[in-house]
């Protein structure tokens, strides 16, 4: 045995952990025994031994790498690492590798205090026997963000920012003098200007932006965009800008394109929208065939590459659809005037033209130019009552049956709008047939009142009229995407942005798999591609309508990769299209816009584009996508706890939807509203966690709460500033 330190004699144990934090903590640094000894103050023979003992263990497991014989130094190959930090609010932080590698858990006291998203340095703990592997975060290489967004408290000498964000674990220190007039309960912006260090332990901020007071609608939405370093206003000099851009349409514009301004065209989209990016014409040609035309809103003609409004569009990536309000990516004049296809005004358009027969055989098409003039602007409920006024079921694929003399469709342009709905629903038949995955996922809605408050929740389906767009838009993404892609043997695609989703990962494949058994249901997890697709949908239709539906559709849709934007094209596995790529919605979307320049020089004869460069602009586009999908998600979760805030103390039928180790999340069957029932709060028993059969299970009592399971929950607390609903388990 060692020598007593402190009052306690030191044991292997001990030497272990004051070895590791010497070397973790000098991680470039070589040690000779001197050194170790003076450091560690082992000043007796016994301890000197079994520090080296000790040492030579720990070079055998790979945690030191042994210099000469008398020194060693931290083995920085298998030790330290780069990659990304993500912090839970629970305190189960991990580390990320950038190799990919399984997740390592960061506890809070070896966090360095980093954030969410920064990328840092670890060095791997040496592994204790019975507990899982631990990492320590070194060196924080780069802050993912230095804006924090939260409640101000000022106090007599000192002001505090509460952060916004449950998983910060420090309150920021703001001197008076740069609060910037904000007061106690305003929402602020603060940027920090002193991180924490071996100096300094608390984070300095200066407010660089008053949202507003907690509470009010307006401040709160800024806030969940500020959160995510997302804009919440549009700079002046865009603006000024977009003023500036000549919308008139000149005649010699027009000759150089396709005129379809006389042939019927309509835009179908939601009724509160303004960006009308996509109208459908129709009109039968001489041959029997039918001409439809699929417009898309020719922004790149006004939005130049390089210009003070694309470098904006750009770093915005994507517009932002918060419950009550619309973040665009464009300034308003272009979004909702200059290029949305407004109804009895001529615009430019980029066009993709099929000639189709009766069965939606496509005979021939083309990419053109043009210029229309809608007819009329429909809402997705006008186009569906006119289907259904003229004998369309909904939801079942078939068509409407054909008019006569003595019963004509009823209603203005019903014919077009029919025929577009027949051809549609043929397309969709034959996508499913050739492998395309069916995930008709419902949304969560709220109606809204003038104030921004939610008086109502539903979730929004949808119906065929939502489909008709959806399969025309579809069918223009995968055409344009194979006239590049598709090119004959020995020759070479020319670059473009493809929209790319790879296959389900077959460990989550299996693991639904094994829990649809459990109702009795089977899928595929093996065989071919088109074997796999045509199993999972058939598991779909088998579950719709079930208790279970909703849990089986959860945990398919786990399995399933995220799709996202590369110039490495591997198809897309959800549709079963070998090209795919995002033409439709540029006002929107930049990815369109980088397509509808691209297949623009193509057109001209332009050379390939820069692969390096657009993969790196999709990228861009990816990450802005998801946290774009992030703060929307935020609004919903918000605008979910304003909705039941008022409504403590009412008990509601219940499912499970999803199950952690510190919980189960329920949703209401009458309000499709989540919250979170506490393990703690589940009674008296302890519960282990089953992951990979997604339940809970009691030790004593061995009552299980399993992913699906209808219960009875009794809402207990609405925290709108944590964005957070608990329920209780309701008493029989």
């Amino acid at each position: 045995m060692g020598k007593k330190k402190g009052g306690k004699r030191l044991g292997k144990k001990q030497v272990v952990e004051l070895l590791q934090n010497l070397f973790q903590h000098h991680p470039n640094e070589t040690f000779s025994f001197k050194q170790i000894f003076k450091v560690l103050k082992f000043d007796t023979h016994p301890l000197k031994m079994l520090a080296i003992d000790t040492m030579e263990e720990m070079a055998w497991d790979d945690f030191l790498s042994k210099v000469s014989d008398t020194s060693y130094r931290l083995n920085l190959k298998t030790q330290v690492q780069e990659g990304v930090f993500r912090r839970k609010a629970n305190g189960r932080n991990s580390f990320l590798p950038e190799d990919g590698g399984t997740p390592v858990f960061v506890a809070e006291r070896n966090s360095m205090s980093a954030m969410d998203g920064d990328r840092v340095k670890v060095s791997y703990m040496a592994r204790r026997d019975k507990h899982i592997k631990e990492a320590m975060v070194i060196e924080i290489v780069k802050r993912a963000h230095d804006q924090i967004v939260g409640r101000l408290r000022v106090e007599k000498d000192m002001a505090f920012l509460v952060a916004q964000d449950a998983t910060f674990v420090h309150d920021i220190i703001i001197p008076k003098r740069k609060l910037k007039g904000g007061k106690t309960d305003d929402k602020a912006v603060v940027k920090v200007v002193q991180w924490p260090d071996s100096e300094h332990k608390n984070i300095i901020g200066s407010v660089v932006d008053i949202l507003g007071k907690t509470g009010d609608n307006n401040a709160e939405m800024h806030a969940i965009l500020a959160q995510y370093n997302l804009p919440y206003k549009y700079p002046k000099n865009v603006e000024d800008a977009a003023e500036k851009i000549d919308a008139t349409i000149t005649q010699a514009e027009i000759d150089r394109r396709e005129d379809f301004r006389d042939v019927f065209t309509c835009t179908i989209d939601p009724k509160d929208a303004k960006d009308f990016d996509d109208a459908l014409s129709i009109r039968k040609l001489d041959s029997g065939l039918w001409e439809v035309g699929v417009h898309i809103a020719d922004v790149s003609h006004y939005v130049k590459e390089g210009s003070t409004i694309d470098k904006e569009a750009y770093a915005r990536a994507t517009s932002i659809y918060l419950v009550d309000r619309t973040i665009p990516m464009l300034p308003e004049r272009l979004c909702n005037f200059i290029c949305s296809l407004r109804p009895d005004e001529e615009k430019l358009c980029y066009s993709v033209i099929f000639q189709m027969d009766d069965e939606a055989n496509i005979k021939k098409w083309h990419l053109a130019h043009t210029v229309i003039k809608s007819n009329r602007r429909y809402a997705y409920e006008e186009v569906q009552q006119i289907l259904e006024d003229n004998g369309v079921k909904d939801g079942t694929g078939e068509p409407a049956p054909p008019a006569t003399k003595k019963n004509p469709y009823k209603g203005e342009n019903a014919l077009e709008l029919i025929t577009l709905d027949s051809l549609a629903k043929k397309l969709r038949a034959a996508r499913f047939k050739n492998g395309s995955v069916k995930f008709d996922r419902e949304e969560l809605h709220f109606d809204i009142d003038e104030t921004g408050k939610p008086i109502r929740a539903y979730f929004k389906t949808s119906k065929d009229a939502n489909k008709l767009i959806e399969e025309f838009m579809l069918l223009a993404n995968k055409t344009v995407a194979e006239s590049i892609g598709r090119v004959k043997k020995g020759g070479k695609a020319k670059t473009l942005p493809y929209r790319i989703h790879d296959q389900p990962d077959p460990a989550k494949l299996e693991n639904l798999r094994q829990f649809v058994a459990k109702f009795g249901y089977k899928v595929k997890t093996s065989g071919t591609k088109g074997a796999i697709t045509k199993s999972l949908n058939a598991l779909m239709s088998d579950a719709e309508g079930t208790r279970e539906q909703n849990a089986i559709e959860t945990v398919a849709l786990r399995a399933m990769m995220k799709a996202k934007y590369s110039v490495h094209n591997i198809g897309h596995y959800g549709l079963a299209f070998d090209y795919y790529t995002h033409f439709t919605s540029p006002i929107r979307r930049y990815p369109d816009t980088m397509v509808h320049r691209l297949l623009t020089k193509y057109q001209d004869g332009a050379r390939s584009a820069n692969k390096e460069k657009y993969e790196e602009y999709c990228e861009h586009c990816s990450d802005m996508e998801q946290i774009s999908q992030n703060a929307e998600r935020d609004s919903i979760k918000y605008k979910m706890v304003e909705f039941m805030a008022d409504k403590i103390g009412n008990t509601y039928d219940a499912h499970i939807s999803g199950l952690t180790s510190y919980g189960i999340y329920a949703q209401i069957d009458e309000t499709h509203c989540e919250g979170m029932i506490p393990i703690r709060d589940l009674g008296d028993d302890y519960y282990d966690f089953d992951e990979k059969n997604f339940m809970i299970v009691g030790r004593r009592h061995h009552t299980k709460y399993q992913l699906g399971d209808p219960i009875r929950i009794q809402v207990a607390r609405a925290n709108l500033e944590r964005k957070q609903l608990d329920f209780t388990l309701a008493e029989d």
